[in-house]
């Protein structure tokens, strides 16, 4: 057990450690192997545990437990409803006592007994966030099933998982070697839509609903048909990713279900249907993998191919943009945005190199565009201040970098990802935010000429007598010194 008082303050550094010695050191290997650090010590998004639990809690039949520390988990359960959740998040409590005596473990055991209900629930997910998981509170020792109900722990430590993206892979990877064990042991449920007549391409990472309508269009002349997308939003959908021909790795920082996929003998292709050149790509790739004749590729192409090319003659790019996210998907929106005409100078992903997005990276490199991978947030600023472009997409704190420049910006996440980029859907859709945002910068000189250096220097606070104002001349007050990045030491 880690000696009390080794919680959140310690460092990343010493609750590792303190996972290592208190039981946990396989995990925190596995960890490192599956999601390796970058140039920051810990997450510059939202706690990573956000990714898993909106896993969890956009499942049917699935009850979510955290066990952590309470401010965790209120930030958490705030945040996970303000994104719409509508499911309750469950919450084991725990002071010094009961974590450093194992008492925590029993409370979690007690709780998850009491959750089993067949009559409500397929699955209970109950995951360690840092302190329990430094403290070795031991989630692999609970009953793998209790009245039929199947239980899931998972660590999801900050010092252990880079990204809340990366977390979602956690929950789904775990899953996943669920339901293939079951799978392996006798007949499973079908999913309640039916078993597909043709083979099928399961979709690893989230994507906008559309997109597997576009797939689909495109999969048919090949024979084939898309499958579930993993994560999944039902638990025998497990069952229907794992029976497919070939996994799309979309979204190519899931390792874990990767692993899975393996397993289960399964090939994986990366990348994604999106622009001409990706489109093209990828449908060779699938249509190769699953043994279909280049004929019938070629027909496939021939079909889907001048309506692309249409589409982004019909909504061009034409503005300077820095790129950046932390949703996985930022090197295939990089490809969209470059085939449109975008002058697309830096993609910046938080999320890791993989086998997966390597043709992406050299599709982008060989145009000149600076790929970033573990990208920081301070190198995503520097591409700003740097390229100085009409348009940067990227995190809620690059967006409000960039508009303090007075240069437009969108949030990638809601504006950008969530939005269709495959198929001939794809160009239209990203053009017409783009370019209604890039066409704003008279705007912004506008608002930045009205309200310049308003709050800043003799111009901040409330002063009540006009003789006791502040000289322009006055020297401004010596300021705290900036850290290059926030450590969790600091909190």
């Amino acid at each position: 057990m880690a000696a009390d008082g080794a919680g959140c303050h310690g460092g990343a550094d010493e609750m590792r450690r303190a996972a290592a010695t208190s039981g946990n050191a396989e995990l925190m290997e596995r960890l490192k192997a599956d999601y390796p650090q970058g140039p920051h010590d810990q997450p510059q998004s939202m706690c990573p545990a956000f990714g898993s639990l909106r896993v969890g809690l956009r499942m049917k039949r699935t009850a979510t437990v955290l066990s952590g520390s309470a401010c965790c988990v209120y930030g958490l359960t705030f945040t996970a409803h303000f994104y719409g959740a509508k499911r309750t998040v469950g919450y084991v409590p725990f002071d010094s006592e009961t974590l450093v005596t194992g008492k925590l473990y029993e409370d979690i055991r007690e709780a998850v007994h009491k959750l089993a209900d067949p009559e409500l629930y397929d699955a209970v997910v109950v995951t360690n966030l840092c302190v329990p998981t430094a403290s070795g509170i031991p989630l692999r020792a609970l009953p793998k099933e209790i009245n039929g109900v199947r239980i899931i722990g998972i660590d999801v430590p900050g010092f252990g998982v880079p990204t809340h993206a990366e977390a979602k892979d956690v929950l789904a990877g775990a899953m996943l070697a669920y339901a293939r064990q079951e799978a392996a042991s006798g007949p499973v449920q079908a999913p309640a839509t039916g078993r597909s007549a043709l083979p099928t391409v399961t979709l690893l990472g989230e994507i906008f609903p559309a997109d597997p309508v576009s797939i689909g269009r495109m999969l048919e002349p090949l024979g084939l048909a898309p499958g579930p997308v993993v994560p999944t939003r039902e638990w025998r959908e497990l069952y229907a990713a794992l029976d497919c021909a070939v996994v799309a790795a979309i979204h190519p920082f899931y390792t874990a279900s990767i692993r899975e996929f393996e397993s289960a003998g399964r090939p994986v292709v990366g990348s994604a249907p999106v622009g001409v050149e990706g489109t093209a790509a990828w449908l060779g790739a699938i249509g190769e993998t699953c043994g279909v004749g280049r004929a019938k590729v070629d027909a496939a192409l021939n079909g889907i191919l001048p309506a692309i090319r249409g589409a982004l003659a019909a909504a061009p790019i034409t503005a300077r943009i820095t790129l950046s996210g932390y949703e996985g998907s930022e090197l295939i929106v990089g490809r969209l945005l470059a085939e449109a005409g975008a002058d697309l100078r830096y993609v910046g992903t938080a999320c890791p190199k993989t086998r997966w997005n390597e043709a992406d990276a050299e599709w982008l490199c060989a145009r000149g565009i600076h790929v970033e991978f573990r990208a920081s947030l301070e190198t995503d600023l520097a591409a700003v201040d740097g390229f100085e472009p009409d348009l940067a997409i990227g995190t809620t704190p690059v967006v409000q970098h960039a508009k303090q420049k007075a240069i437009p910006a969108l949030y990638f996440t809601n504006l950008i990802s969530a939005r269709p980029l495959m198929g001939p859907a794809g160009p239209g859709s990203l053009a017409t935010v783009v370019n209604a945002a890039a066409s704003g910068k008279g705007r912004f000189d506008t608002m930045k000429a009205f309200f310049e250096d308003i709050g800043t220097d003799r111009k901040a606070g409330v002063w009540h007598d006009r003789d006791s104002l502040p000289s322009a001349e006055a020297p401004a007050a010596a300021q705290v010194d900036a850290k290059a990045s926030v450590k969790m030491e600091d909190f």
